[in-house]
């Protein structure tokens, strides 16, 4: 193995397409020394996850990916190192959100029967191991059916917000769920900042920021400036360093396990910092 991991990856339990099992194998393959399963508001993959990872030379991170509200503003928050004893917290607490997201999906369904494209949202449901849709999933149905030729050219066209098909759910308030990371003793970090904040805004969201740990300094989408700039922000505010690929496999085939589109490499040293946090709570 060598010194470098991803602590921020997806299987097909959420919006990727591998399994969790082929996800650790995909790691081995590229010599990780760690990778984290952060399945968007789903723990339903982490124990077949953990099972394998015991057999595995990749230490395995169980995490989830919690979709989130900021001033009107979606935000991702990851909760890395999660006890198995709290994966059904973690489910409890999700369980109102995914049913908001079914709504939210239904309605985005119903208005792309306007433009032309009708989609089978039972059909698609089957296409995931638990039922778990969201638009990527739904830009794969798109695909398969010959809508358009990519994910990206489905969200381009269709599924981003700013066409008004795509009606967001209601989802709990990010300070809210930095607590209830906190309560489960896992490390809470925000997910590719600058992807939703702009640089003032996360300077404002930062202050209120109570209990975060962690921030994603080194993520694919990230300039070599934009990642110093958040690594001088993680030092003002006493916040740990993180980092991943937000590895989806084939929905996102530009995005490589642990390089990213080629110049990502999360030292492993940015591994230990997180998991000593864990450590110095329960040694």
């Amino acid at each position: 193995m060598n010194g470098f991991c991803d602590l921020h990856t997806h299987s097909h339990y959420s919006d990727g397409t591998l399994s969790p099992q082929e996800l650790l194998l995909a790691a081995e393959e590229a010599h990780l020394g760690a990778v984290a399963l952060c399945d968007h508001n789903s723990v339903s993959g982490l124990e077949e996850f953990l099972f394998y990872g015991k057999n595995s030379p990749v230490e395995a991170v169980a995490g989830t990916e919690l979709s989130v509200e900021y001033l009107g503003k979606e935000l991702h928050l990851l909760a890395l190192f999660l006890k198995e004893k709290y994966f059904s917290h973690v489910a409890d607490y999700a369980r109102p959100m995914l049913r908001e997201k079914e709504d939210s999906n239904l309605r985005l369904l119903e208005n792309l029967k306007k433009v032309g494209i009708f989609l089978d949202y039972d059909e698609i449901s089957r296409s995931t191991p638990d039922g778990m849709v969201n638009r990527a999933v739904i830009g794969g149905a798109m695909v398969e059916k010959g809508y358009v030729s990519s994910v990206k050219e489905a969200f381009h066209n269709y599924l981003d917000l700013r066409h008004g098909h795509y009606i967001p759910p209601t989802r709990p308030d990010v300070f809210d769920a930095i607590g209830f990371v906190g309560e489960l003793d896992a490390v809470s970090v925000l997910a590719h900042p600058y992807l939703n904040l702009s640089h003032e805004e996360l300077l404002q969201f930062l202050p209120q920021a109570k209990g975060l740990r962690a921030m994603e300094v080194y993520y694919p989408k990230f300039s070599p400036a934009e990642r110093e700039n958040l690594l001088s922000l993680c030092q003002m505010y006493g916040l740990l360093p993180s980092g991943g690929s937000d590895f989806h496999g084939k929905n996102k085939p530009d995005i490589a396990l642990g390089t990213g589109r080629g110049d990502l490499f999360v030292d492993m040293e940015i591994f230990f910092g997180l998991r000593n946090i864990i450590l110095e709570k329960d040694p």
